[in-house]
């Protein structure tokens, strides 16, 4: 007992002084490697308590767990019969390998993985849980080990995790599948072939929050990687189940089933219409209209990937009132990535037809999105994706009083835009042609310095041959001096 308590007062004292200047690592880890194979059980267990402790306070602790060779005695604890000391064993290996791939790396060449894969058969669930937690850090890294992690037989077992009635180890074992598919189609089809999608989705109505948090998690890094997952993940009825998880209290269920719907709906058209069918599209405006921030992303980027399909979905978005929403998103927002995000899923709405574009045009979103362009202090992304989506628009839409404002503002890259539009429009509308000249357009065409032989000058003749001679000279600039000049050298009779 005395030794245990040293133990932990070491690990304790060490601990507090790791995130400033942590004295003799190595003289540490030497003085616990020994005890780690100490014939007392409370030891071993104290021992590798104090190591994870140690090593998951601080990258450099773990590295001198790495650099000391201790390792191969921590995973010889996990095949040890005692299940503490299992479990103590599991959080060291789970302690080093989360900070960094080298170091899931060096649990993985001690033999460690397979370690934990033959602990995820234990009758104890906490030493399921520990072994599947561990397993998940080792595999979020990168393909390379989470492949690993696949090749030693650890996905079937974490799938028949799920059907354990301890909500902790469902959770550690979604929250894990979810790290191992989400780096390639090959390690999601990995998940799938193991059976994992129909047992996700019996989960999706869990009263547990945590829980709903990963198993959405999970089903939404299958979906993302293709149309073929993505079908599977709705052929086992997650729609319109999830829907009622979007009033869920928990910002964070919410978020990460706009993410499901989002990965879904960005692959094909029919499984756009399969959640616009089912109503998702009402239910991620009210989410976007309840929430703010980064949580509001996956749910513009939803907008946009529905409207990017047809004009159908896009004219279903409008009808929504997807439009008005994003332009509160854009007003509201201060991040430029989501800025950007909004901007793009506007463009996706309003490049199809007329009607799609007048819809975003009337919304007053072409001067904002224009300002976003101008602004020097604008992401170059925003600015690349505004300049994008500006002519994308310019080019369907045939709305003029929106797009007369542009007239004062756009650069002449925008401009030439906005110029050819009107030029379209005006020779075939009368009452157009008379709205813009007394709402002064014309006479701010006058005033545009375009050079001879351009784009821009070619649309300002087109847009002056649909007047008469003496209408475009009066609105042109200096002809009231001509005037008030013939004024005094008129002589009356």
């Amino acid at each position: 007992m005395q030794v245990e308590n040293s133990l932990l007062m070491l690990d304790f004292r060490h601990c507090q002084r790791s995130s400033h200047l942590p004295i003799c690592p190595a003289g540490v880890m030497s003085l616990l490697r020994p005890l780690l194979l100490d014939m007392v059980p409370g030891v071993q267990h104290t021992a590798a308590l104090a190591l994870g402790r140690l090593a998951d306070s601080s990258n450099s602790l773990a590295e001198a767990v790495v650099k000391e060779n201790i390792l191969p005695d921590v995973v010889q604890s996990v095949t040890s019969h005692n299940r503490f000391q299992k479990k103590a064993a599991a959080f060291v290996l789970r302690a080093v390998s989360k900070h960094s791939p080298e170091l899931s790396q060096a649990v993985v060449d001690c033999g460690g993985v397979d370690a934990l894969v033959q602990c995820l058969m234990e009758f104890d669930p906490g030493v399921k849980e520990a072994a599947a937690w561990s397993l998940g850090c080792i595999a979020r890294h990168n393909a390379t080990l989470s492949q690993t992690v696949v090749n030693a037989g650890a996905v079937p077992l974490l799938v028949l995790c799920l059907l354990e009635p301890e909500m902790a180890l469902k959770r550690i074992a979604a929250s894990t599948l979810s790290d191992i598919c989400k780096h390639t189609p090959e390690l999601a089809h990995a998940v799938v072939d193991a059976g994992a999608i129909p047992h996700l989705a019996q989960l999706i109505l869990s009263r547990d929050t945590k829980l709903k948090r990963q198993v959405f998690s999970a089903l939404s890094q299958i979906a993302k990687h293709s149309a073929d997952l993505s079908e599977m993940v709705a052929e086992v009825g997650v729609f319109p189940a999830a829907m009622t998880c979007l009033k869920d209290p928990d910002e964070y269920v919410r978020k990460n089933v706009t993410t499901l719907m989002r990965e879904m709906v960005k692959q094909t058209a029919e499984l756009s219409q399969l959640v616009v069918n089912c109503g998702g599209l009402g239910a991620v405006i009210d989410y976007l209209n309840d929430c703010s921030g980064s949580l509001r992303l996956p749910g513009i980027m939803m907008l946009g990937y529905v409207a990017s399909h047809s004009e159908s979905l896009a004219m279903a978005v409008i009808l929504s009132k997807g439009v008005s929403q994003l332009a509160v998103c854009l007003s509201e927002e201060s991040e430029d990535h989501i800025k950007a995000a909004t901007v793009w899923s506007i463009g996706q709405i309003g490049q199809h037809t007329p009607d799609h574009a007048k819809a975003v045009a009337t919304a007053n979103l072409l001067p904002k999105i224009l300002k976003l362009y101008t602004d020097a202090s604008s992401s170059e992304d925003l600015q690349a994706k505004s300049k994008k989506v500006l002519k994308s628009i310019l080019q369907k839409c045939t709305h003029l009083p929106a797009l007369e404002p542009l007239l004062y503002d756009a650069p002449s890259k925008i401009l030439k835009h906005v110029m050819c539009q009107f030029s379209k429009v005006l020779p075939h509308d009368s009452k157009a042609r008379r709205l813009f000249v007394t709402s002064g357009g014309l006479k701010k065409v006058q005033e545009i310095q375009a050079e001879p032989g351009s784009v821009l000058q070619e649309h300002i003749n087109a847009i002056n041959s649909c007047f008469p001679e003496e209408i475009v000279r009066y609105h042109s600039p200096g002809y009231s001096e001509v005037l008030l000049e013939r004024l005094e050298n008129y002589q009356p009779t």
